[in-house]
């Protein structure tokens, strides 16, 4: 694995990167998580600014680096980070919009299985469609956590869409089958993880709710996404 790193989008050698890594889409955000939360926090790698930082957290290694926006960019570094950095468990901290009426912003969904309309799958040539679906053990460690701090969790399927802007008629055909929330990036996460017999789940905070166009003001997206980010590091 080592002689396969640095690779052309990551300049951290091997060993820089810890054994759990956060991925939030937004390098910038990448930055805020490393400098608030993580002790002695260094930047191992800016390509294309594409931030990685490796830090501590309550004595633990952690690193936090950014996915960038949908499938294709979150499966190259997602793909780098388990094959050729050995990194055992990836979490994805990323906001949502709540399609579901029981939803409430600032809720944290919990994506146990991502449905997707992108094409990702095709790429491992399998005879049939996968479903893939979050690690169990960070499931049950998200929800163990909001339950001990009050938080309005929920867990279920979401849809990783390939695009951005979707019909309405598209949405209620996702949410008369049960889907939470739509996002972007943790269908092919999921396959990586599931391909690589590695860890991943997705957090994701309800920012702003698709059947009535609630959304959080600026001030409660950055507190709800600081409960979510000290529920993911708990996973750490």
């Amino acid at each position: 694995m080592k002689e396969q790193t640095p690779t052309i989008h990551n300049a951290a050698k091997y060993g820089e990167i810890a054994k759990t890594v956060l991925m939030p889409g937004d390098p910038l955000r990448a930055k805020y998580i490393a400098e608030k939360f993580l002790e002695n926090p260094r930047l191992v790698s800016d390509i294309r600014n594409i931030y990685c930082y490796t830090g501590t957290y309550q004595g633990k290694e952690v690193s936090v680096m950014a996915s960038g926006m949908g499938a294709g960019s979150m499966s190259i570094y997602s793909y780098e980070l388990f094959h050729f950095y050995d990194v055992d468990a990836i979490i994805r901290v990323g906001s949502a919009g709540g399609m579901h009426p029981s939803l409430k912003l600032r809720d944290v969904v919990v994506a146990l299985a991502s449905s997707t309309d992108n094409g990702y799958a095709r790429h491992f040539n399998l005879p049939g469609d996968i479903a893939p679906c979050a690690d169990y053990g960070l499931v049950s460690g998200a929800v163990d956590y909001a339950k001990a701090h009050g938080m309005s969790v929920r867990v279920g399927p979401v849809v990783s869409g390939e695009g951005f802007y979707y019909s309405d008629e598209w949405m209620k055909k996702w949410t008369d089958m049960g889907v939470l929330a739509v996002e972007m990036e943790s269908a092919a996460l999921y396959m990586n993880a599931m391909e690589a017999g590695k860890r991943a789940v997705a957090l994701c905070t309800i920012s702003d709710l698709m059947f009535n166009g609630a959304a959080c003001t600026p001030q409660e997206r950055q507190e709800s996404f600081d409960d979510m980010i000290l529920m993911a590091l708990s996973l750490a």
